[in-house]
Order: structure tokens, then C-alpha cells, then sequence
């Protein structure tokens, strides 16, 4: 199985986007910028930017077509892996590497007293989907797809 196979293509994005989010998370971790809600939102540039290109990308490897629901498979399914991969990241980081982080979140957040690693990584896994599906939705509106056929 080659990563740089059309057919792999959703991996291939979801493996970078999971990348790109984990490098900045760890950035802000370590500029001490973690408890500034607002940067979080820096996360969906990141994954928009990864799931336009894992598109454009099945659109280069199709001779510049691409069916508007294989756009939608393809763009949902890189958001799924990037979500799905973070969210691993996320459970071993505040289960294992930082559970003072972990603390602070039920400490200090409005629901945090009902939370723990397994609840925190599931929410950001299942916000992680659902802002792929957005982002892939809306995107897919914005790039030249082929109308979906009767046949």
C-alpha cells in the first residue's frame, strides 16, 4: 500500500492534517497559550487547508474531474483520519505525558468535573468529524465537481 496512491489519498491528507494539528498543539502547549479558547479555532484553517488539498489532489489524479459525492467521501474521510488520529494523540497526551493539563481541564473548564481522557479525546474525535463534513460540504461547492449523473 503506497501512501501516494489516488486510492490512498484520504490517509495520505488525514496523516498530514493529524500532523499540522499536532505540531500545533505542541506549539502552543509550549508558548504556554493552551487555556486561549480562541486559538483552537486556528485548528479548523488547518484542516480546511488539508482537506482542499487532499480534493484538489483526487482531482489532479482524476484528470481533473471528480463526482461530487466521491468529492464528498474523499473529503469526509480525510477529516475522519486527521479527527480520529488527533484525538489518539490527545488521549495518550493527557492520560500518560501530561495529566496536570488533563486537571486543569476539569478544574477549570464549565463541564470539566464530568470529564476524563476517554470522554475529552471522544469529544474532539466527534467535533473533528463533524467539522470535516462541514468544511468538505462547503468546500465542495467551491470547487469545479461533476454534476451528479441520473444514471
Amino acid at each position: 500500500m503506497s501512501l501516494t496512491d489516488s486510492s490512498h489519498i484520504h490517509v495520505n491528507y488525514g496523516l498530514r492534517i493529524a500532523g499540522g494539528l499536532v505540531a500545533y498543539f505542541l506549539i502552543m502547549k509550549f508558548a504556554g497559550l493552551l487555556h486561549v479558547v480562541e486559538l483552537r479555532l486556528l485548528n479548523l484553517v488547518i484542516l480546511v487547508a488539508g482537506i482542499y488539498m487532499a480534493l484538489k489532489k483526487f482531482q489532479h489524479t482524476h484528470g481533473e474531474h471528480i463526482n461530487y459525492f466521491r468529492a464528498l467521501v474523499t473529503g469526509v474521510g480525510t477529516g475522519a483520519i486527521a479527527s480520529l488520529v488527533f484525538a489518539a494523540f490527545l488521549f495518550v497526551y493527557v492520560s500518560f505525558l501530561d495529566t496536570e493539563l488533563m486537571q486543569y481541564i476539569i478544574e477549570n473548564e464549565p463541564m470539566g468535573r464530568f470529564l476524563n481522557p476517554y470522554i475529552a479525546s471522544f469529544i474532539v474525535a466527534l467535533e473533528g468529524v463533524f467539522s470535516g463534513l462541514l468544511v468538505t460540504f462547503i468546500l465542495i461547492n467551491y470547487i469545479n465537481t461533476d454534476e451528479p449523473s441520473a444514471s
